[in-house]
């Protein structure tokens, strides 16, 4: 019980953390000379995932792959974070600072996402 409502609210919490991207995304839509157009890339797919976050509260275990995926996606988002924070020197501390919160996400989500239903497959293809 004290599970899903942890979760619950880490995905209210992500959620709106993701969401609230779409604010940086308006504005280098607006201005696309100011800004980077792999940052508003990235800003658009974390808008989304924040979004089905935030409808995966109703019930979490109905949206196990999706929880799977935001914390594997932030696991993969913190490793080229990384390499790009070692490899830029003067953005080192913005990338390893990013992709620590990431890994944090990640970690936590994984810890919380809701165990398999008795009866679900493995794969499709498995029958």
């Amino acid at each position: 019980m004290w599970r899903e409502r942890a979760l619950k609210i880490v995905l209210v919490l992500v959620g709106l953390l993701f969401s609230a991207g779409v604010y940086p995304l308006i504005g280098s839509l607006l201005h696309p000379a100011d800004s980077d157009t792999g940052d508003t890339m990235m800003l658009s797919l974390y808008v989304a995932l924040g979004i089905f976050l935030l409808i995966a509260v109703r019930n979490p275990p109905a949206h196990r792959s999706l929880i799977a995926f935001a914390a594997w996606s932030n696991f993969a988002h913190a490793v080229a974070m990384s390499i790009l924070g070692l490899e830029i020197p003067n953005q080192r501390t913005g990338f390893l600072v990013g992709s620590g919160v990431l890994v944090v996400i990640g970690v936590v989500l994984i810890a919380l996402a809701p165990a398999k239903q008795s009866g679900e497959r493995v794969s499709a293809a498995v029958m």
